[in-house]
């Protein structure tokens, strides 16, 4: 008889880790329409009309607001062509990204 011990292989599965989220945050200013930050809102976040109008008062009442929380190419991507479309009407609009916590 044999004394060799044998041990099964056990295969070790490479832990990935979830990729980080951002917040893209509304930056209130008091020279963008409300309006036109409610057609910002539903067009690049696809919120509907009770949803954009209430992110925007939140803003609005308290000077920033999370619009959503995305990966980090998305997350940037909207806040930037949220601000573009601000920018290109001439409104100081500003969306921002920051590491959710």
């Amino acid at each position: 008889m044999s004394d060799i011990n044998v041990q099964p292989r056990t295969k070790v599965a490479p832990k990935t880790q979830r990729p980080r989220l951002y917040k893209v945050i509304l930056v209130n200013d008091d020279f963008t329409p409300r309006e036109f930050v409610v057609l910002v809102l539903k067009a690049e976040f696809r919120m509907n009309e009770g949803q954009a109008h209430r992110v925007m008062l939140t803003a609005h009442k308290r000077g920033v607001c999370v619009v959503g929380v995305f990966a980090k190419d998305i997350a940037e991507t909207r806040a930037t062509r949220a601000t573009d479309a601000g920018r290109s009407r001439g409104y100081p609009l500003l969306f921002t990204t920051e590491p959710e916590e």
